[in-house]
């Protein structure tokens, strides 16, 4: 069994490798080492390649991609992977996912709550104001000790 990374965003780059290679086998058949080049033509980092074959051996067990032997050339057979209906439907509903994340994240910055996304016309309540503008509680005053008998 893999030994689960305890890296602060090693799950996030593991999740993004996955939606990257989905993204690069749509419409297009592949072996993983022209995977590993594309992504790093396409600025998006240098993986190792025994990082991208696992991530991909993964995908597979998952459903996401199909592989099949390629016999065809000289020299030792090597995998061709495809992206699977499944694959498809996964980086479609990932894609949705970034959309949700990203509308929360410009809410943040705007300085309306997350709570907001989803609602029926996809606005911030702009009545309630953010968290930090809230008007304070009132304190009742301090006693002096000049008390009036």
């Amino acid at each position: 069994m893999a030994k689960q990374s305890n890296k602060p965003g090693a799950h996030a780059a593991s999740d993004m490798l996955t939606a990257n290679l989905l993204a690069m086998l749509k419409g297009w058949t592949a072996y993983g080492y022209d995977l590993a080049q594309r992504l790093e033509e396409a600025g998006l980092g240098h993986y190792n390649k025994g990082t991208i074959y696992r991530t991909l051996r993964h995908m597979e067990a998952m459903g996401l991609v199909a592989s099949m032997w390629d016999t065809s050339l000289n020299g030792p057979a090597r995998r061709m992977y495809s992206l699977t209906s499944a694959g498809s439907l996964f980086l479609q509903n990932w894609l949705k996912i970034l959309d949700t994340h990203k509308a929360m994240v410009e809410q943040l910055i705007a300085g309306a709550t997350p709570s907001c996304v989803g609602d029926d016309d996809g606005k911030a309540d702009s009545k309630s104001p953010p968290a930090a503008e809230k008007s304070p509680t009132k304190k009742k005053p301090a006693a002096t000790g000049n008390t009036v008998k």
